[in-house]
């Protein structure tokens, strides 16, 4: 059987243009229209409203043009009011060949807002929608409110659909505009529409004011919806519009009587680019797109990973053009480092990654954030932490860095089963440390190696949180040797290193 096209419309640089803080430049919304139809294979976009302003109508202008060269225009819409023609001369100048009519889709904004009655705004409606034919503009219309128009007032809603049945317009779209609908509702406030008007096209237009808009976009479809809108990110006003990322994929995994065009691969990157463009960002647990949801945290899962995909569901990760990832933190085991260890090309005999299994648990449990890249780091500190016996050890110490006055540090080392403190000032933090330790070594007669190098470095693509490694080069009876320490302090990370020359010399 063949299978039922859904139509796919784009809002996010309309509808998702309002969110709060969120404004497109012109630049910006060619990028980002650009990427929709031609990355994604977005059937439709709705791109701007009619008389915003002098940048809005730049921008409108800008991507018409763009889309008449490339056979396009026809997929541009642009948010239309019934303004006595306004919107459409507008249009006119800006290129754009399809409107999106807002009209009064219940009795309460009809009355309330307009103060007027459903004669009079059907008049106006159809003055408008035969002005936008004469000039070549083709017409769908927004029912605004119509969700609750449909819980308060159908017998308007369907007096109102009566008439734009008998009017030369594409589509007739249906939104959810205060976000007020359940699944129950949607399918049953759908059919009924669907039922009374069999070969008329309908769009539904989801708000997610209670999380439920892909829910209603499931019931949508079921019902017989021709068309869905929705946002990259489910960007727009308030809780915003149906999501993109998610609605494509539960069409895909769970909806197999119909079918779409949109480019899977393609979501995840088009996603981010929005991200960037608007700095809204996107919660690290949010579905398709979120940092964290191809991410295993929990040992046991990666190990079932490795035992026959036992934690993979439907949602793979190469399908939107993403990497599965293994967390490092306080609840992995063994299965999630072997896991980043297979993607870096390094293995370990058991003993070492048990050592290194333990490293991460004690860097989680401080809350530290463990990447992939600090892998190598981690196991090199580990491994050399194991080359010797830790015979002194620095019980604690405490650096002191103000404006105005020279670093000091208090230190208290172990040497030996002795605990000696000492306190010194130095030209740093790290300074201010060797001074107090040379002390200490000096009154025990004892020498310190010269320090001859000092390297930090952090993992490639590392922000400022990341874990650093500290190498320090010391020179000692005319040998020279290098001791590592790994933390996220280059000064405690310092320090590790030191107390780890101590041990080697010892």
């Amino acid at each position: 059987m063949e299978k039922r096209k859904i139509e796919i419309m784009d809002t996010t640089l309309r509808d998702g243009e309002q969110t709060s803080g969120v404004s497109f430049s012109a630049a910006e919304k060619l990028t980002i229209a650009q990427l929709l139809l031609e990355e994604l294979n977005i059937d439709r976009i709705e791109i701007a409203s009619a008389r915003v302003s002098e940048g809005e109508f730049q921008a409108v202008k800008g991507i018409t043009s763009w889309a008449e060269e490339r056979g396009y225009i026809n997929r541009i819409e642009v948010l239309s009011f019934v303004d006595g023609g306004v919107s459409i001369d507008w249009m006119k100048k800006a290129g754009a060949k399809v409107q999106n009519l807002l009209t009064k889709g219940s009795m309460n904004h009809l009355t309330h807002q307009l103060k007027k009655t459903p004669e009079q705004h059907f008049s106006e409606i159809a003055q408008i929608i035969a002005l936008a034919k004469e000039n070549n503009i083709e017409t769908n219309v927004y029912l605004e409110d119509w969700s609750n128009g449909m819980r308060n007032s159908p017998d308007y809603v369907f007096q109102f659909l009566d008439f734009l049945s008998t009017q030369p317009i594409k589509r007739i779209l249906l939104p959810d505009t205060l976000g007020v609908l359940i699944p129950s509702l949607a399918f049953e406030f759908i059919s009924k529409i669907r039922a009374k008007y069999p070969t008329i096209h309908f769009d539904f237009h989801a708000h997610n004011d209670y999380d439920l808009s892909v829910a209603n976009v499931m019931e949508a479809i079921k019902a017989g919806i021709n068309g869905l809108h929705v946002t990259v990110n489910g960007m727009g006003e308030r809780a915003g519009n149906a999501p993109l990322e998610s609605t494509v994929a539960v069409i895909n995994d769970y909806l197999p009587e119909v079918s779409i065009n949109i480019k899977e691969t393609s979501l995840y990157s088009v996603s981010k680019l929005v991200e960037t463009f608007t700095g809204y960002r996107i919660p690290a647990n949010k579905p398709i797109v979120g940092d964290n949801v191809f991410t295993q945290t929990a040992g046991i899962h990666a190990d079932g990973d490795n035992k026959n995909n036992l934690y993979f569901n439907d949602l793979l990760p190469e399908r939107f053009g993403r990497k599965r990832k293994y967390a490092l933190g306080k609840t992995s085991g063994k299965a999630n480092i072997e896991k980043n260890l297979q993607e870096l090309g390094l293995k370990l005999n058991q003993e070492d990654l048990k050592l290194v299994t333990q490293r991460i648990i004690e860097l989680g449990d401080k809350k530290e954030t463990v990447t992939k890249e600090d892998l190598p780091y981690i196991i090199s500190d580990v491994l050399d932490s194991h080359t010797y016996e830790e015979k002194i050890t620095i019980v604690s110490y405490m650096l002191v860095h103000s404006k105005g006055m020279r670093p000091s540090t208090t230190l208290s080392l172990n040497l030996n089963g002795e605990i000696i403190e000492e306190n010194a000032q130095g030209d740093g933090q790290f300074d201010a440390f060797m001074n107090a330790l040379s002390k200490i070594y000096k009154s025990k007669k004892l020498t310190l190696p010269k320090l001859i190098d000092y390297a930090v470095r952090i993992p490639p693509g590392s922000s400022s949180d990341a874990l650093c490694e500290t190498i320090i080069t010391w020179t000692n009876n005319g040998k020279e040797f290098k001791t590592r320490g790994l933390d996220s302090d280059q000064t405690v990370a310092a320090i590790i290193a030191t107390q780890k020359m101590l041990n080697v010399i010892a």
